[in-house]
């Protein structure tokens, strides 16, 4: 079968076919996936950017962790039936671990990751574990389906910064989860979500159909000019970032109210010079999130539940797998928005 797959450490993927994926064992089963969306964390692999070398023990691996699709084969005690359109979590627990042991599984100590240290939804089929598997609502298609792992790292973003009603949020990052903490920003009862980036047409052009209005350009003017003239001077409550690019913190702080939370939601390819005196003085709140808690993905697909297709503005190219590197190249170059590959 065709997959797109990560074969050696360095810049690159390779298009090409596999074996079939193996038959499940009792608690596995087979998903034939039926939209994958290509992510930020994906094109950084691609890309081989600092941070990822913990993949390199698993290479070659097939990538794609946001992923949906129809179970094909259930093992005996894989607790999904056959024929059920799922969603999947890409976390694996081990179960065992002392994290595991005293219900902290989200902290696993031999935490596996489906698409970055096993095979992933890069291919018609996969085989995981069926407890990774999430059933999706009647009217979330799997399309939508395959946007709730970056949904739910959105969301888990915005929990993670107590955002509340009637606050004034600045989103830091245009990209696909940008978007997702603008959007769970709203639901949490933000009323102005501020949206940051440079020089990202196509990604503006996304929040706008997502229905942000309040868009700033930083390679038009600094970031505190223009949130100021935004706010008329007044500084935001939360920030939350999703640049990947460090100085963005620093910039974020220096239009964070004094007290307030900043979220750091980014990979970042390299450290940040952090000014502690005024940090301290202003009593900043600098706190990091990544993915998201069991929890978190029932809260997401209850709102795609009832909204599914206020989110399809999200998805701006649909490629089949054969296209996949170009795929890839469209996201690198920040020319689309999010990339959906049909295998």
């Amino acid at each position: 079968m065709l997959t797109l797959r990560k074969t050696s450490a360095g810049f690159g993927l390779n298009l090409g076919a596999i074996d079939e994926a193996p038959s499940p064992a009792a608690r596995e089963v087979t998903v034939e996936v039926e939209f994958a969306g290509i992510c930020g964390s994906d094109v950084h692999a691609y890309e081989w950017t600092e941070g990822y070398g913990f993949m390199v023990p698993h290479l070659p691996i097939v990538m794609g962790h946001e992923f949906a699709g129809r179970v094909v084969k259930a093992g005996a005690a894989a607790g999904v039936k056959e024929g059920t359109r799922v969603t999947v979590m890409p976390g694996i627990d081990c179960g065992v671990c002392p994290n595991c042991a005293r219900g902290d599984s989200r902290n696993c100590q031999n935490r596996a990751s489906i698409g970055l240290t096993r095979n992933g939804g890069f291919s018609r089929f996969v085989t995981i574990p069926g407890a990774n598997c999430l059933p999706l609502p009647e009217t979330v298609d799997t399309e939508l389906g395959a946007l709730t792992e970056p949904l739910g790292v959105g969301c888990e973003a915005v929990l993670t910064g107590e955002v509340g009603l009637g606050d004034t949020v600045l989103v830091m990052g245009p990209g696909t989860i940008g978007q997702a903490i603008a959007l769970f920003a709203r639901a949490a009862g933000a009323t102005r979500v501020l949206i940051a980036g440079k020089a990202d047409g196509p990604r503006f052009d996304v929040m706008r159909d997502l229905g942000f209005t309040d868009i700033l350009d930083v390679a038009e003017a600094p970031l505190r000019d223009l949130v100021m003239a935004a706010t008329g001077g007044r500084a935001v409550d939360v920030v939350l970032e999703a640049t990947g690019y460090p100085p963005s913190v620093t910039d974020g702080l220096g239009v964070l109210r004094k007290s307030g939370v900043l979220v750091v939601a980014g990979i970042h390819p390299g450290p940040l010079t952090l000014p502690l005196t005024d940090f301290v003085r202003a009593r900043h709140q600098l706190r990091a999130t990544h993915g998201c808690a069991r929890p978190t993905w029932d809260k997401v697909l209850g709102l795609m539940a009832r909204e599914p297709e206020s989110i399809r503005p999200m998805i701006s190219h649909r490629l089949p797998l054969a296209r996949g590197i170009e795929g890839f190249e469209l996201a690198r170059q920040r020319a689309a928005s999010k990339v959906m590959l049909r295998p």
